[in-house]
């Protein structure tokens, strides 16, 4: 243990204390917590990779539903979580779940695109998770996932303004706060969202900002090679 990961593992506590309490109307049926009841992954994930100052953080949305849902780790698809960050932890249930979107922790048969993408990218330029790790960081600016009665995912940025101005809040709060301990470089936004939030916090801070394509199969541009384009992104900024 060191005392970098132990601010880390705080801040997620509180940041999940406090974002439990918010509310959340219609269409939004069921809000997933992941720090909540996929707490031991998440704290092993801090524990084991957040204790030492990184270059690099790449900053996600939101959990999807077939990723940090399951696992409480970012874009935390089954198998890199498993196979590759060699973690493998109890996730309990929320305590109301939508049966269209059942929690089965490391049980979940369903792959996450961009989580695939993702860590495959990092796996295959990086080699062994701690060479990556050694330097960069993933986090997402909301740990929280919005859910409709259909099973549909509604993303941050689809909520009521009167609903982001107090999760935005929070999240701002704790993003500094990861900043702060882990000294980063470079944050670099997955996705248009990721930046421009980076952009609004940051904007009279000492970081420099980024961004790649999000490599959801939602985008057509993702669905080709997209491991190719976020490479030449990151070379084109001169962080890789």
């Amino acid at each position: 243990m060191s005392e970098r990961t132990d601010q880390l593992v705080q801040a997620a506590n509180e940041l999940s204390k406090a974002i439990d309490r918010l509310k959340f109307s219609p269409p939004v049926t069921h809000v997933y917590n992941p720090l909540k009841y996929a707490w031991k992954p998440h704290e092993t994930y801090l524990r084991r990779f957040g204790d030492s100052k990184k270059k690099i953080i790449f900053l996600g949305m939101n959990p999807g539903p077939f990723g940090m849902v399951q696992t409480g780790i970012p874009f935390g698809e089954i198998a890199a979580v498993r196979d590759w960050m060699g973690i493998r932890e109890v996730v309990t249930r929320p305590a109301k779940e939508n049966p269209k979107r059942p929690i089965l922790g490391f049980d979940c048969q369903r792959a996450e695109v961009s989580g695939q993408r993702l860590w495959k990218l990092f796996a295959t330029r990086f080699g062994a998770a701690d060479e990556f790790f050694s330097n960069h960081f993933v986090v997402n600016y909301c740990p929280l996932a919005f859910c409709e009665a259909s099973g549909c995912n509604r993303t941050p940025d689809k909520l009521p303004a009167a609903e982001t101005e107090k999760l935005y809040r929070l999240c701002n709060q704790h993003l500094q706060r990861v900043v702060e301990i882990l000294e980063p470089e470079w944050l670099i936004g997955v996705g248009a969202f990721a930046v421009e939030r980076g952009k609004e916090i940051f904007a009279k801070y000492p970081i420099r900002i980024g961004q790649v394509l999000h490599p959801s199969p939602a985008s057509p541009a993702a669905n080709r090679d997209w491991a190719g384009t976020a490479t030449k992104q990151m070379e084109a900024l001169g962080v890789w």
